[in-house]
């Protein structure tokens, strides 16, 4: 069987009085994820995580080089088709959040307590990499 399409997604967390985890809705259906996106030419994963975050979310910050973890979703094209992706996830502790971003206007944005958090993404795999990552940020 052939290795699913790679992802590389960050997330974006701060320490408050507990863990937050910021989350963004995506484009086409409005659900919460994090931000992701293809690889990109010349970057390394992380990197890459990085300015999936910045674009989509308008957080910067220090990403991690390795990986929290993966999961698995099915990311729906133009054409209508379903692709099965795989998601390399990368903590990036978030130490600005930009008033402007490239697609600020196209999503919502918001900080979840870890708990909420987990329980406001759609993707079993997500939750379930969202409440591991509880014990091992901050």
């Amino acid at each position: 069987m052939a290795a699913l399409p790679r992802q590389f997604g960050a997330l974006p967390w701060r320490m408050t009085t507990s863990l937050e985890i910021f989350l963004v809705t995506s484009r086409e259906t409005g659900r919460w994820v994090i931000p992701k996106g293809w690889p990109i030419k010349g970057l390394t994963p992380w990197a890459a995580a990085a300015r999936e975050a910045m674009e989509e979310a308008g957080v910067i910050g220090e990403i991690a080089e390795a990986a929290l973890g993966a999961y698995s979703y099915v990311k729906f094209l133009k054409d209508g088709q379903g692709q099965p992706c795989k998601v390399r996830v990368f903590p990036l502790k978030v130490t600005q959040q930009l008033e402007d971003w490239p697609e600020k206007h196209q999503r919502i944005a918001k900080w979840f307590l870890g708990d909420e958090a987990a329980s406001a993404v759609q993707e079993p795999g997500l939750a379930r990499l969202i409440r591991k990552a509880q014990g091992r940020l901050g």
